[in-house]
């Protein structure tokens, strides 16, 4: 594994970063023994080559390819498509190739989401938090992507800090390294085979701890904010921009938004122009979300919106630090009928209901057990409905019950056990 090591400014001297501090200094990093960003553990460096896919409804004889294209040295050998002509509400198999002298070929499938107009059953599972330390499945990787499969969900949300940079990540290079060793583990390549999935970026797997655009650090190196973007972009399938709303059916649509692009610093005194979201995508959030017929809406934010959350956060719109614009978006989803919030970022899980408002908010809590932390049980506040500091994941299901539309929230354990249940029927 590389070390990293800062530079004391009064002394002079390198030395490792002691505590969890992150101090704007300068940084070295050294392989050791001969290692190199291609050798060290977890690597997996690409290669020049053409690639393309094929798919098809589930079940029938002919392929649909696309075109062979080449994947891009600069973008760190990725190769991004987009498949047209898609059925509503079935279930498609893909199979991915690599036209190389060492070609191989990797075979998986999703689920389409029904049109606006159909009633149709939708389950999908939410996580956060993975950091790669912290795997506990045998032979490594996270146990959550095996429980989730079993529940055969139509997709899945990440929710953000995907991989964290903070500590390792100082160069470009080494950035692309954290997705190249997480995406090769074999827990997360067979379930992201066979799910729909849809990534949230938060600060970790953008740049580092409670990052914004305009902050200047020493810390992180040769690697800038500019370049986490980008890093993103590649790595993750996306379209023209990371805020993005899809409707499931008749009875779901869902609000994925971005909360690092546009975020004023966490330093600026709060008031009106104080901001997470920009003006443009919150905007665009308040008048799709009045637009929309269908009977649940649910917002999903990579931090949180009600909370509550430690006092010495500063990060998020439960915070005093964005306290205007956060009572700005509570008061608006206050207004609206059959509408919840899902949030990422804290290391535990909670259902909680905002005072002021009545908005209530579900924390999926982290992919392990072991990244569980930064509260206890006992600190049960009066907006918590439920509260437990462990890893798992949420999945909600909607559905119908006697005619009626009914949505179904359940915090699960790493190993699936249910640990919370709220039914709600569409008002």
């Amino acid at each position: 594994m590389p070390k990293v090591l800062y530079r004391d400014p009064a002394a002079g001297r390198l030395s490792e970063r002691r505590g969890s501090g992150r101090p704007d200094a300068e940084c070295v990093v050294e392989f050791p023994d001969g290692s190199t960003i291609e050798t060290i553990e977890g690597a997996a460096p690409g290669a020049s080559g053409k690639i393309r896919v094929q798919y098809k409804l589930a079940g029938a004889s002919d392929w649909r390819p696309t075109g062979w294209r080449a994947v891009d040295p600069k973008r760190d050998y990725t190769c991004q498509f987009k498949l047209t002509g898609l059925q509503p509400s079935a279930r498609y198999q893909v199979r991915v190739e690599a036209g190389t002298d060492a070609g191989s070929v990797v075979e998986g499938g999703f689920r389409t989401a029904p049109r606006g107009d159909q009633s149709e059953r939708v389950v999908f599972t939410v996580s956060t938090g993975q950091a790669y330390p912290d795997q506990d499945a045998v032979g490594g990787g996270y146990k959550i992507y095996g429980t989730m499969l079993k529940l055969d969900p139509s997709f899945f949300v990440h929710t953000g800090d995907i991989v964290y940079y903070d500590k390792l990540a100082k160069t470009l290079p080494l950035a692309r390294w954290h997705w190249a060793r997480m995406y090769s583990l074999a827990t997360n390549v067979e379930f992201h085979r066979q799910v729909a999935s849809y990534f949230i970026k938060d600060d970790h797997d953008t740049w580092m701890n409670d990052c914004w655009p305009t902050r200047k650090t020493r810390f992180m190196g040769d690697f800038t904010f500019e370049q986490g973007l980008a890093v993103f972009g590649e790595q993750v399938p996306m379209g023209d921009r990371t805020w993005r709303t899809f409707r499931w059916g008749k009875d779901l649509q869902i609000w994925l938004v971005e909360g690092r692009d546009y975020r004023s610093p966490n330093t600026m005194p709060d008031g009106p122009d104080k901001t997470i979201w920009g003006q443009k995508q919150k905007a665009w959030f308040k008048r799709t979300v009045r637009e929309s017929d269908a009977s649940f809406r649910i917002l999903i934010s990579p931090t949180p919106v009600v909370g509550p959350d430690r006092a010495n956060k500063h990060d998020n719109h439960s915070n005093k630090d964005f306290q205007h614009e956060g009572n700005e978006i509570r008061e608006f989803l206050s207004k609206q009928k059959n509408i919840y919030v899902i949030c990422g970022d804290r290391h535990w899980q909670y259902v909680s209901v905002d005072k002021a408002t009545g908005v209530r908010e579900y924390s999926c809590g982290p992919a392990s057990d072991k990244h569980a932390g930064g509260w206890t049980n006992d600190q049960r506040y009066p907006e918590h409905r439920y509260l437990k500091v462990t890893g798992g994941f949420l999945a909600v299901t909607v559905d119908r019950s006697q005619g009626k539309p009914a949505v179904t929230f359940r915090h699960h354990s790493v190993d699936g056990d249910i640990l919370n249940e709220d039914r709600f029927t569409a008002q």
